[in-house]
C-alpha cells in the first residue's frame, strides 16, 4: 500500500472509531432543539488527539482552544519543572495566572523524552496521535530527533505544528524569542505609546496572535486531511505574525509615507479619535472613522455644524493633519460633562464610544456577566472562573475541562499507551 494511502486509512480508521476511542473526557452527544430544527449538541473536534511540548503562551493558547471544542490534548512536560509558566505568578490561590488561562481542558504528562523509556513512551503516543503542537527553542525538536519532517515522514496523517520566533533560514533563526523581543523586532512598539516613548502593548499580541493563527492553521490542515488522507507540517514564524499585524503601517511606508507616530490613546491614521476626561472623573473614548462619522460628531455631538462644513477637517487625512485642534475642542466638550450623557449623546447621533475600563472593570462588567460569558474549571485548588471561548457555534458543547497538575495523568496514559 502506498504511503499517501495507508495514511487515508488510518483516517479513515480514527473517523470511524473516535467515539469508542476516547471515553471520559470527551462531550456527550445529546439532542437540542432549535426552533423547529433537532440539532445534535457536540464537540466538533472530538476524537481528535493533540499531544504537545509546549511552553508560555503561543502553542498553550492554540492547544487550548482545540481542547474548548474537544479535542483531546495531552501536554508532555518535563519531570519536576514542567511548563515554565506554572510559575508565573501565585495569584490564583497559589497557581499561576498565566496557567490558568492557557491550560484548563488538558492532561499533563511528566516525560524525558531524552532518556529511552520516555522516547520509547513519545513513539507510543504519536503514533496515535492526530496533531502535534510545539515551540520549544530553536533546534530543540532536532536535537531530540523529532524534527517536524522526520515525524511527517514516518507519521504521513500528522498534522505537525512547529512554532519559532524567526523562521527557518536567515540571520535570526537561532535566536530565543519572547513576545517583548519578537514586538520590538517587528514594529509594533513603534507604533504603540506617545511620540518618542515606544511602548510595548499590554497584551502580548505577538504570543497571543502566533497562538490563534496556529490554532486555525490546525483546523485547515484536519479539514484537508478528511478529503486528502494527509497530514501538513505547519512552521510558524512569531516575527511574520507580527508583520502581518502590521498591516496599514507596513503598506504606508512601503508607499512612501512617514514612519507612523503613536498618539497614545488614539489611533495616528484617523481623527479625532481618542480618549477624554469627564465631569465626573472618568475617561470616555469616541471619535470618527469616516468624514460621515464627522459630520455628525459636528452637528449631533458638539452642535457645532460649521465645524463639519469648514474645509479645513472636510477629509479624515486634514483632520490628522489638525489633531491637536480637534483633541483640543472635543476635549473641553466632554471635560462639561458627565461619562452617561456624553454616551447617550454619542449613541444618539451614532456616534462609537466606549468607558476607558480597568482590569477590574473588565472582571465585574455586566456585558460578560448577562450573556453567561463565564463558567468554572476545576483546578487542583478548586474551580475558578474562565471565560467560554470567543467564537462557538449554539450547538457546540465546550467540554468541562481542568487545569491539570504537574504529570497528574502520567500514569494513567502511560498505561493506556502501553501496548
Amino acid at each position: 500500500m502506498l504511503v499517501a494511502e495507508r495514511a487515508f486509512e488510518v483516517v479513515r480508521e480514527r473517523r470511524r472509531g473516535a467515539r469508542a476511542s476516547f471515553g471520559p473526557h470527551m462531550a456527550g452527544g445529546i439532542s437540542a432543539v432549535e426552533g423547529e430544527r433537532n440539532v445534535r449538541v457536540s464537540a466538533p473536534l472530538e476524537g481528535i488527539t493533540v499531544l504537545s511540548i509546549e511552553q508560555a503562551v503561543a502553542a498553550p493558547l492554540c492547544t487550548r482552544h482545540l481542547a474548548d471544542l474537544g479535542a483531546r490534548v495531552i501536554k508532555l512536560e518535563n519531570p519536576g519543572v514542567g511548563d515554565t509558566a506554572r510559575y508565573y505568578d501565585t495569584a490564583v490561590r497559589g497557581m499561576a495566572s498565566h496557567f490558568i488561562w492557557l491550560n484548563h481542558g488538558k492532561e499533563s504528562v511528566e516525560v524525558d523524552l531524552a532518556a529511552p523509556d520516555g522516547r520509547e513512551f513519545f513513539d507510543r503516543m504519536i503514533a496515535r496521535a492526530d496533531v502535534f503542537v510545539s515551540n520549544l527553542a530553536p533546534g530543540a525538536l532536532g536535537r531530540l530527533g523529532l524534527a517536524p519532517d522526520e515525524l511527517a515522514r514516518r507519521h504521513p496523517w500528522l498534522v505537525i505544528v512547529d512554532i519559532s520566533g524567526y523562521g527557518t533560514g536567515g540571520s535570526l533563526d537561532h535566536k530565543r524569542a519572547y513576545d517583548l523581543l519578537v514586538q520590538a523586532e517587528g514594529g509594533s512598539c513603534s507604533i504603540t505609546g506617545l511620540a518618542g516613548q515606544p511602548a510595548k502593548p499590554g497584551i502580548p499580541v505577538a504570543d497571543i496572535g502566533t497562538g490563534l493563527y496556529a490554532y486555525s492553521a490546525v483546523l485547515a490542515a484536519l479539514y484537508e486531511r478528511e478529503r486528502t488522507g494527509s497530514g501538513a507540517v505547519i512552521p510558524i514564524a512569531m516575527l511574520d505574525v507580527v508583520a502581518e499585524m502590521m498591516g496599514f503601517a507596513l503598506n504606508s511606508v512601503l508607499h512612501g509615507a512617514e514612519e507612523p507616530v503613536p498618539v497614545g490613546m488614539g489611533s495616528p491614521m484617523v481623527a479625532p479619535y481618542g480618549a477624554y476626561p469627564t465631569a465626573d472623573g472618568l475617561t470616555v473614548v469616541l471619535g470618527t472613522t469616516s468624514d460621515r462619522e464627522w459630520l455628525r460628531l459636528a452637528e449631533k455631538v458638539l452642535g457645532r455644524p460649521e465645524l463639519g462644513k469648514d474645509s479645513r477637517y472636510a477629509h479624515n487625512a486634514d483632520r490628522v493633519q489638525r489633531r491637536a485642534e480637534l483633541d483640543q475642542i472635543l476635549g473641553a466638550w466632554c471635560a462639561e460633562r458627565d461619562l452617561e450623557d456624553i454616551q447617550r449623546i454619542a449613541d444618539e447621533a451614532g456616534i462609537g464610544n466606549a468607558r476607558l475600563n480597568g482590569v477590574q472593570d473588565l472582571a465585574a462588567h455586566p456585558q460578560l456577566a448577562d450573556r453567561g460569558r463565564w463558567r468554572d474549571a476545576g483546578t487542583p485548588v478548586g474551580d475558578v472562573p474562565v471565560l467560554l471561548p470567543p467564537a462557538l457555534a449554539r450547538h457546540w458543547e465546550t467540554p468541562r475541562g481542568g487545569v491539570p497538575a504537574l504529570g497528574a495523568d502520567t500514569e494513567r496514559i502511560r498505561a493506556e499507551f502501553a501496548g
